[in-house]
């Protein structure tokens, strides 16, 4: 086997003793839980805003970003529900360099998983103590889930990990909403068969034990756009693509058919100042049928305190170092005007 063992990593339960959730915290996250799922289940019409940085980055910069959220929440509160996007695992998409916060806690340092466990608990832990908001996360590894299962309100499985049968499975046992990424090549058979084995039960292996998995009835789809053959970028957020989803939720034995439509990625060919426009057309499709209302239930959105990205090494205060985001003047006024819109 061509690999060093390094060192024993702790197991969650060590690393959730050595930084326990107050009972506080923890009811903050039980009421907000409760209220997510009834916004998946249909019974509260409210829009689901997943917002935040492409990759969390800096412990500093992020809970900053996620405190302008708090008084901005509290403006659209009967109309808007924000979770805030702190993606602690998010590697560049070759796998080189960067590698988040999990691996490297110093963007600029070494990999260190055991500090990065350490520090993406203690961010998820002080964005909830500090803020109130109880935040998303991409479920890279499945295995990582249980050093925050009691953190986190949303679970995002990525375009690459969705096919995993881990990632289904483990998904299957989660009872937060578990969000399925299309794959790049933009099957949607594939999200679909994702979805339906997220809600259903199952016996596997996790984390070296047997378990079974009751199923997630909180599972649905995220549209983020598609690559051709020759790597060309192409959206599925129209009205179009939107209605041919509700056919596919109509064709299975699915509960609660949701979609959460991600403005960046495809969807805006990266193109990141596209996202307010691809968010305020999605809206308008909402309000030219009731399917596509019903089925919406939500945004993922890339927004950080500057506009656009910078080099790993770079130097300017909460701007992303990974994929380009909006910057939080940006971000402010598209949330009002989408509250005046929904």
């Amino acid at each position: 086997m061509n690999m060093e063992f390094k060192c024993k990593l702790p197991i969650p339960k060590e690393i959730k003793e050595r930084f326990p959730l107050s009972a506080e915290s923890a009811k903050i996250k039980a009421k907000r839980d409760a209220e997510l799922k009834e916004i998946f289940e249909g019974k509260v019409r409210k829009l689901v805003l997943i917002i935040g940085p492409c990759s969390a980055d800096h412990e500093k910069s992020v809970l900053d970003y996620v405190s302008r959220l708090v008084r901005v929440q509290e403006k659209v509160k009967d109309k808007i529900f924000i979770v805030p996007r702190i993606y602690t695992n998010k590697p560049r998409t070759t796998g080189d360099g960067y590698k988040g916060m999990l691996h490297q806690p110093d963007p600029n340092g070494q990999s260190d998983l055991i500090g990065g466990i350490v520090a993406i608990r203690s961010l998820h832990m002080k964005a909830i103590n500090e803020t109130g908001f109880t935040c998303a996360d991409e479920m890279l590894y499945p295995a990582n889930y249980r050093y925050l299962y009691d953190l986190l309100s949303y679970v995002a499985v990525g375009a690459r990990s969705s096919e995993n049968q881990e990632h289904r499975l483990t998904s299957s046992g989660l009872d937060i909403p578990v969000g399925m990424k299309n794959p790049t090549s933009g099957d949607l058979s594939v999200m679909m068969n994702s979805i339906t084995a997220g809600q259903h039960a199952h016996d596997f292996i996790y984390r070296g034990w047997e378990v079974h998995s009751k199923g997630n009835p909180l599972t649905h789809a995220i549209l983020r756009g598609y690559v051709n053959e020759n790597g060309q970028a192409f959206p599925n957020y129209h009205y179009e693509d939107l209605s041919r989803l509700c056919e596919l939720y109509s064709k299975k034995n699915l509960v609660n058919p949701a979609v959460i439509v991600d403005t960046n990625h495809s969807n805006s060919a990266k193109k990141y100042e596209e996202q307010p426009r691809i968010a305020k057309e999605v809206l308008h499709s909402c309000r030219h049928s009731s399917d596509i209302d019903r089925l919406v239930k939500g945004l993922m959105i890339e927004s950080y305190i500057e506009n656009g990205c910078q080099r790993v090494d770079g130097s300017i205060y909460g701007k992303s170092i990974t994929d380009p985001c909006i910057g939080w003047k940006e971000t402010e006024r598209l949330i009002y005007e989408l509250a005046d819109l929904y």
